[in-house]
């Protein structure tokens, strides 16, 4: 310990870029823990989807009929805890959450985290990241549902 005290209080700078360090990362680390997990890409989104993942879009009803993924469940944010029950089935599945931006939706996951889904991700980005890759959206108007977008 001695040697490590000498070493501090000859070369500070360095002792001080190391503590620095150690912190920026614990606190990334947490920030990540506190996200609800990991998160995925519109890419990796599709590629789970592909695989059977579901899709659970919390934006508001409005949000929603704006343009939605494709086969996404819309489930409200406030209403993520309540409806844990109709999506139990999916409690061993892939669950992605879907918002606007990544924010809300990372919320709605640690909320299903919580109740025992195993497998819950976050679609980084949200529907904005989906619309920057040019990805299909879906629009409700005239009781049909429409695509936007290009094909995938």
């Amino acid at each position: 310990m001695d040697r490590l005290l000498e070493y501090a209080a000859r070369h500070p700078l360095l002792a001080g870029g190391t503590v620095v360090l150690a912190l920026a990362l614990a606190a990334y680390e947490f920030s990540r823990a506190r996200s609800g997990g990991r998160a995925v890409g519109p890419t990796e989104a599709v590629r789970l989807m592909n695989q059977g993942a579901v899709l659970v879009d919390v934006r508001s009803q409005a949000e929603f009929d704006s343009g939605h993924i494709l086969d996404a469940r819309h489930v409200p944010q406030d209403q993520v805890a309540q409806a844990a029950e109709t999506l139990k089935r999916f409690k061993d599945k892939v669950v992605i959450t879907c918002c606007e931006s990544g924010t809300r939706s990372s919320a709605a996951a640690r909320v299903l985290q919580a109740q025992g889904f195993t497998q819950v991700v976050n679609l980084r980005g949200g529907v904005q990241a989906w619309r920057a890759e040019n990805l299909p959206l879906v629009k409700e108007g005239g009781g049909k549902a429409r695509q936007e977008g290009p094909r995938t």
